[in-house]
């Protein structure tokens, strides 16, 4: 029997991706328990597209919302697992669109002290214009303008060939992973001390393999396709490498300030955006 699972989505001002991300989950063959929308900021278009599809979906679609002050993905994702409600959480970015068999791939491969890292295939830039127009949410290994084209090849019978455990946290990246929620708050979460781009999922990752639990790597299976992008800024990536050493070396389980130094929020609209 598969745990309750919600399906985290992080997203900041790109609704028209986030539009075809949540229309890939409405297509889901098993559906998460619920849908949280963590926003780090976006303006009232994300709010209004969230407010306009929630009623088409079978599950709660839940936006968690704070002001722009800033790359604080940390601190979003930490607050939307605090009103998380499932033992098992799924975590994508809002700029991917997921094969119709995400969910049901993420919870084969379910097992305690455990944490899942897949991948992603990436859609080529000049495709968007169409992608955008079409509202086209059905990608496939075959397609034309698919980058990292191995990871969009879905085998089930031969996932289990790359389906490994190791006491790894590189490369961990938070558009495709998925943690037992007791898990990540047994080591504080996010560091929400980590704002802006980089290594925030890479140093939650060696904490949790500090802690115990497991990186299991996902292939030919849990399929999403990235909407490449401009790539942010990374001015403050060098911090953040200097934070991963420090957990890797001294083998830190918990930081300091994360899950536990936040308090639930409210979603929107009890939010008033601005």
């Amino acid at each position: 029997m598969h745990p309750s699972v919600s399906l985290i989505i992080s997203t900041y001002n790109w609704p028209e991706a986030l539009n075809l991300c949540l229309k890939s989950v409405m297509n889901q063959s098993y559906m998460p328990n619920e849908i949280i929308v963590a926003d780090d900021g976006s303006r009232a278009l994300t709010k209004e597209l969230i407010k306009q599809l929630r009623t088409k979906f079978s599950v709660p679609v839940h936006h968690v919302w704070h002001e722009d002050k800033g790359f604080r993905k940390s601190l979003i994702l930490n607050k939307a697992v605090k009103v998380a409600s499932s033992e098992y959480i799924v975590q994508i970015d809002g700029d991917v669109i997921l094969d119709s068999n995400f969910i049901k791939d993420h919870l084969s491969v379910v097992e305690t002290k455990t944490f899942i890292r897949g991948t992603r295939a990436h859609i080529k830039e000049e495709l968007l214009p169409s992608i955008f127009e079409e509202k086209r949410v059905h990608f496939s290994y075959y397609n034309k303008g698919i980058k990292n084209r191995f990871n969009a090849l879905r085998i089930p019978f031969m996932a289990w060939v790359f389906t490994k455990k190791r006491s790894c946290s590189k490369s961990v990246r938070g558009c495709n992973v998925a943690f037992w929620k007791k898990d990540f708050v047994a080591v504080n979460g996010y560091s929400n001390d980590l704002q802006g781009w980089g290594h925030e999922d890479e140093e939650l990752a060696a904490r949790l393999v500090n802690s115990g639990v497991m990186r299991k790597g996902l292939k030919l299976k849990a399929i999403q396709y990235h909407i490449t992008h401009r790539i942010a800024s990374r001015k403050q990536e060098n911090k953040h490498e200097f934070s991963l050493r420090k957990t890797l070396e001294e083998n830190i389980k918990r930081c300091q300030n994360g899950y536990h130094e936040i308090h639930p929020v409210p979603q929107v609209p009890q939010l008033e955006m601005i």
